[in-house]
C-alpha cells in the first residue's frame, strides 16, 4: 500500500512542474510521442499479441483490446492533431470590475491529477495521456488485467520521449492491475483531483459508489435508433447499418432500432445490409412477422425482455415496433442510458420533440450515432462520453477536462 501512495505522490510533485512547459514545448512532445508510437509500433504490437493470446476472440472485449499498424497510426495522428489545437489553460472565461474598482478575472487551470479507471482498451493510454498533457494535467492509469501489457508497452514509450525532453515520467503513470490498486486510487483524496471510469456499468458503479474523490461518469452506451413514420427509407438504411456495423465493440454502435408500426413494409429493406455483416436480430412479434422470410432465419429471433436496454457490443442488436413518436420516446426513456439517440425523419415537428425530449449528451437526427467521438466533433481526441450532467456531457476533450480559478486584483479595497 505504501508503494501505491508514494507513486501517487510522485504523480502530484510532477503535476505542478507541467504549468512550467510552455504550449509549444507541450507540443512538440506530443508530436515526438506520436512519431515513437509509429517508430515503436512492431514492440507494441508484439506486447500487445501476448494479451490477445489470453481472450477469447469471439469476446466482445476481444476487438477492443486488438491494435494494428493502422490504429497505431491512427492514434499517433489524432495525438498530432491535439498538438494543434489551441491551449485550453490560461483562457478569459469571464472578466468585469465591480463598483469598488475590483477587477476579477474567471479563467482556465488546469485540473491537477486525473485518475483513469478503464478495462481492455489500450488506445485508451494514448488519447488520455495526450489530452492531460495537452491541458496541464498529470494522469494516472489504472487498466485492466487484459490490456496490461499493451498498457505496459505505451507508456515505456512515452517515458522514454518525456525523459528526452527532460519532463518527470511521473505525469504519465501507470499502476498494477490488480485490485488493491484501484482501491488506493479510488481513496486517494490529496493525491487525485478527478476519477473518470471507463467501461462496462458495472465497472463505473463501482467506482462511482466507491470513491471518496469527485468521479466523471462515462455511461455505458445503450444507443438507439427511432425510424419515424415519416422517415425516409433510403437514409434510414444506411445510417441504420452504419451505426451498427461499423465497429461494433464501441459505445455508439446501434442496440435497439425502433419503428413506427406504419412504416413496417420498409423494415427488410432497412435491416437488409445488416444480414451482409450476419447480424443478429431480436424482434418483437410484429417485427419478427415483417422480417419472416426477408432476413435469414438463423440470424432473427423473437425477442425477450433482456432483449432491450441491453448494450450488446457485438453483431447483435433488437428491433421495437411502436405506434406513434411519445411511445418511442418513452421506451428510450426507459431502456436508454442517455449516451447517443437518433431519430430517422422527414418531419421537422418530430425532429423538434425528440431533440427537445431525448435526454441523452448526443441526440442525432437523420445521422449515425457513430459519430459521437471527440474527433468527429473537432475535440482533437477524447478521454470519454460523459453522460451525466455536472461539469461535463457528451465527448469530453480538452476544455472538459479543465477547472478554473478567479483571479482578483485591486489597488487596497477592503470590504465593510
Amino acid at each position: 500500500m505504501k508503494q501505491i501512495n508514494e507513486i501517487l505522490v510522485a504523480a502530484r510533485e510532477a503535476s505542478r512542474k507541467l504549468v512550467l512547459l510552455t504550449d509549444k514545448q507541450i507540443n512538440e512532445i506530443l508530436v515526438a510521442v506520436a512519431d515513437a508510437t509509429v517508430g515503436h509500433s512492431a514492440y507494441i504490437l508484439e506486447e500487445n499479441a501476448k494479451d490477445l493470446a489470453r481472450m477469447d476472440k469471439n469476446a466482445p472485449k476481444y476487438d477492443r483490446l486488438m491494435l494494428t499498424e493502422e490504429r497505431l497510426k491512427g492514434i499517433a495522428d489524432d495525438m498530432k492533431n491535439v498538438a494543434t489545437l489551441p491551449s485550453p489553460l490560461g483562457r478569459v472565461l469571464r472578466e468585469t470590475v465591480r463598483p469598488n474598482g475590483m477587477r476579477l478575472k474567471k479563467i482556465s487551470v488546469a485540473f491537477g491529477v486525473i485518475g483513469i479507471i478503464y478495462e481492455a482498451r489500450p488506445n485508451v493510454s494514448f488519447d488520455v495521456f495526450s489530452l492531460c498533457f495537452k491541458s496541464g494535467s498529470a494522469c494516472v492509469l489504472k487498466g485492466s488485467t487484459d490490456a496490461y501489457e499493451s498498457n505496459k508497452a505505451i507508456v515505456g514509450v512515452i517515458h522514454a520521449v518525456l525523459e528526452q525532453f527532460g519532463v518527470n515520467p511521473a505525469v504519465v503513470t501507470l499502476l498494477p492491475p490488480d485490485r488493491e490498486a484501484t482501491s488506493q486510487l479510488l481513496h486517494a483524496v490529496g493525491h487525485v483531483d478527478l476519477i473518470i471510469p471507463r467501461g462496462s456499468s458495472n465497472l463505473i458503479n463501482f467506482v462511482r459508489e466507491n470513491a471518496t474523490i469527485p468521479v466523471i461518469e462515462t455511461g455505458a452506451g445503450i444507443c438507439h435508433t427511432y425510424f419515424d413514420e415519416y422517415g425516409d427509407a433510403g437514409k434510414g438504411a444506411p445510417i441504420i447499418n452504419n451505426a451498427k456495423t461499423r465497429r461494433v465493440s464501441v459505445c455508439n454502435s446501434l442496440d435497439c432500432l425502433i419503428i413506427h408500426r406504419k412504416r413496417l413494409a420498409d423494415l427488410p429493406a432497412l435491416c437488409r445490409e445488416l444480414s451482409e455483416s450476419n447480424v443478429l436480430i431480436y424482434a418483437d412479434t410484429e417485427a419478427y412477422e415483417a422480417l419472416n422470410g426477408h432476413y435469414p432465419a438463423e440470424w432473427l429471433q423473437p425477442a425477450t425482455p433482456e432483449s432491450f436496454g441491453t448494450e450488446f457490443l457485438s453483431y447483435t442488436m433488437s428491433v421495437k415496433t411502436v405506434g406513434d413518436l411519445a411511445e418511442a420516446i418513452g421506451h428510450i426513456t426507459e431502456h436508454g442510458s442517455k449516451h447517443s439517440e437518433c431519430i430517422v425523419t422527414e418531419s421537422k415537428e418530430h425532429a423538434h420533440l425528440f431533440e427537445q425530449l431525448i435526454d441523452a449528451a448526443c441526440v442525432y437526427t437523420n445521422v449515425s450515432t457513430a459519430f459521437t467521438d471527440g474527433a468527429q466533433f473537432g475535440l482533437g481526441a477524447e478521454i470519454g462520453i460523459s453522460t451525466q450532467k455536472l461539469h461535463a456531457r457528451g465527448p469530453m476533450g480538452l476544455e472538459e477536462i479543465t477547472s478554473y480559478k478567479w483571479i482578483i486584483e485591486g489597488e487596497g479595497q477592503i470590504r465593510s
